[in-house]
């Protein structure tokens, strides 16, 4: 991927012209590279020798804490998703802060990156622009912090994020472990599909069990099924290329079990419920498992039996607060999504679209979309586009043309997600 970079920025070199600062010349306090601790997390900021004006702040994907004997916890501040993105950012004169949390730390995270640009402005310099950018969880942050903290910031970059909220995506995960339990019957060692077990360890209790059904090829309808009735990709009965059997059983299965083991033990108990779900399958997805030799009625039957599975109030409602969006942003809002990422469907970008203009601020947000392969198939020149077209946007308060975003470049400007799947 790094290869195409020093190409994209070359490419973008219309947009660059565009955007030098509109409040005049741009104090250089830098070079800078500082590292600190703010409100208990390790935190770093670097200021390039000639800066542009414009402080990004970025929040990291999810990182797991160290909860089990021999996990080390990753505790370095990111600046971006890669080091090849940085070096070209910093290059672009951009300033670039980032701080380090681990677990479902939106609570931790938003608070965080509010104080980074109140110690940047207060320390450092005052800079012309502030953006907010996140990848996966650190989208969540960055969505939440576009409804709380808006005026802390003056544009938003979400990339792969669980943009249907929270709620949703526990409530996603309570789904792909409910079809597991009727599929091939859930151990009581890890839980039960309505509150997994809090100290529940993917890595050394489930994955030798699921690898070992999946490496089995007679189980291949019934993990298409756990697929198809979670909505993983998001469409399309036939896997896309790599899903079977690394790509679904995986990431996701780490999700919805030992991350949503520590999610519970943040908010005090369980946190997902399904009672207004109805589970189903079209007739084209019906046929398909058939034919690999599943009937899949009796599944679908007990799935349905069991749709009375609900969380405490006060652990539901942690989720609800950190963080379901309202739609209520003040500022542009850029996403970026891949179609078939398996780990946050792309369909929650439909929920996002739907929450913000119901409330009539549609015209703050554009969504985009790559044609990436997997989670977070969201490459490092096409996030140095998506930075550079949010930047443009906050400068000149034009939103970025759908030409921003080519096809060339793997994006897909023409593409609309599906609908969450539940409910």
């Amino acid at each position: 991927m790094t290869r195409y970079l020093p190409t994209v920025i070359a490419g973008v070199a219309v947009l660059t012209l565009g955007i030098s600062s509109l409040k005049g010349a741009v104090p250089q306090p830098g070079p800078i590279d500082l590292s600190t601790e703010l409100n208990g997390a390790p935190v770093r900021i670097v200021v390039p020798a000639v800066w542009n004006g414009t402080l990004l702040v970025f929040q990291r994907a999810y990182q797991e804490k160290a909860d089990f004997p021999g996990e080390v916890e990753n505790r370095t501040p990111f600046l971006s998703s890669s080091r090849t993105l940085r070096d070209a950012l910093l290059a672009q004169g951009y300033a670039l802060a980032g701080s380090a949390r681990t677990g479902w730390s939106v609570e931790e995270g938003i608070s965080d990156n509010v104080a980074i640009v109140s110690h940047f402005k207060n320390t450092i310099a005052q800079p012309d622009f502030v953006i907010g950018w996140g990848e996966c969880l650190g989208g969540v942050i960055t969505l939440e912090n576009a409804e709380r903290n808006g005026g802390a910031f003056d544009g938003f970059l979400a990339i792969c994020t669980p943009s249907s909220g929270t709620p949703r995506l526990v409530d996603h995960g309570l789904d792909l472990r409910l079809a597991y339990d009727v599929a091939f019957g859930m151990p009581a060692s890890w839980g039960t599909p309505g509150d997994v077990r809090d100290d529940l360890d993917f890595e050394t209790e489930m994955q030798a069990t699921i690898l070992a059904q999946a490496s089995d090829p007679t189980n291949f309808g019934r993990f298409e099924f756990i697929r198809l009735i979670s909505g993983i990709p998001g469409s399309g009965i036939n896997p896309p290329a790599g899903m079977y059997p690394g790509a679904l059983i995986g990431i996701p299965f780490h999700g919805a079990f030992e991350d949503e083991a520590e999610l519970e033990r943040r908010a005090g108990g369980p946190v997902s419920q399904n009672i207004d779900h109805h589970y189903v399958l079209t007739g084209a997805e019906k046929h398909y498992l058939e034919s690999l030799g599943l009937d899949p009625e009796p599944l679908l039957e007990a799935m349905n039996a069991r749709r009375n599975i609900t969380a405490p109030p006060a652990s539901r409602n942690y989720v609800e607060h950190f963080a379901e969006f309202s739609g209520l942003i003040r500022n542009p809002v850029l996403t970026v999504h891949a179609g078939q990422d398996e780990v946050y469907p792309v369909a929650g970008e439909s929920v996002y679209r739907k929450k913000t203009k119901a409330v009539g601020r549609d015209h703050l947000l554009v969504q985009q979309y790559t044609s990436g392969p997997q989670w977070c198939g969201v490459a490092p020149q096409q996030e140095f586009v998506a930075i550079r077209a949010i930047d443009a946007w906050v400068r000149t308060g034009t939103p970025p043309a759908p030409s921003v975003f080519p096809d060339t470049m793997g994006f897909m400007p023409d593409y609309v997600p599906p609908d969450w799947p539940q409910p």
